[in-house]
């Protein structure tokens, strides 16, 4: 009769811290998320009304250099960064630049070094990466991590939606009302009102 006490005791106690923990995490994300008045949110070169990045972000840095538009989401575990390392000065302002009514989902990294422009109203699934830069491996005498390609401008027409896992490199162009399928690797042109998937990302449906 006591051992079953004490287990109910036991279980008790480990619902209660449990409930606990997760009262503690909801407030964390509600305190922890970034928004235009917050002190992080002003480091931003623009923060516009009642857009959040949710908590935890991911990696954060030169914010000044990234500019964000009305009522966009950006789901925890976020990257938003310019340049490489904190602090470096860019050759353009903004250099990411995310318009209005956007949804990036969780996970999802944005890295941008010359020009990254998303429209209005675009939204992705979880875990998508933009970038205007790439690693090169022609010299051989040298590591890859060590090369870089140059920048190309990349730009996401209004209205796109971008599949889970989308990966979208240098020079890529998608046009207005694009579909990209989940997965794809977009790395050139995407006309508007199409459908586009694979690797690399083929239009096969025009709307």
């Amino acid at each position: 009769m006591p051992d079953t006490l004490i287990r109910r005791g036991l279980t008790g106690l480990k619902r209660a811290a449990g409930e606990g923990v997760h009262r503690a995490w909801d407030l964390a994300v509600e305190l922890g998320a970034i928004g235009p008045d917050t002190r992080r949110g002003k480091r931003f070169g623009r923060f516009g009304r009642n857009s959040v990045i949710c908590f935890p972000p991911n990696t954060l840095f030169n914010e000044q250099y990234i500019h964000i538009g009305e009522g966009t989401l950006f789901g925890p575990q976020i990257t938003l960064s310019a340049g490489m390392i904190p602090g470096q000065r860019m050759v353009t302002d903004p250099v990411i630049s995310v318009g209005d009514r956007c949804l990036l989902g969780k996970g999802s990294g944005i890295v941008g070094h010359l020009e990254i422009r998303i429209g209005d109203d675009v939204w992705t699934g979880h875990h998508v990466y933009i970038t205007d830069q790439n690693h090169g491996y022609d010299d051989l005498d040298l590591p890859i991590s060590m090369q870089v390609m140059p920048e190309r401008p990349v730009s996401i027409g209004d209205g796109s939606w971008l599949g889970h896992g989308t990966v979208v490199l240098p020079g890529a162009r998608i046009g207005r009302h694009v579909v990209i399928g989940a997965n794809s690797v977009v790395t050139g042109e995407i006309p508007d009102n199409s459908v586009a998937a694979g690797v690399p990302a083929r239009v096969i449906r025009q709307l």
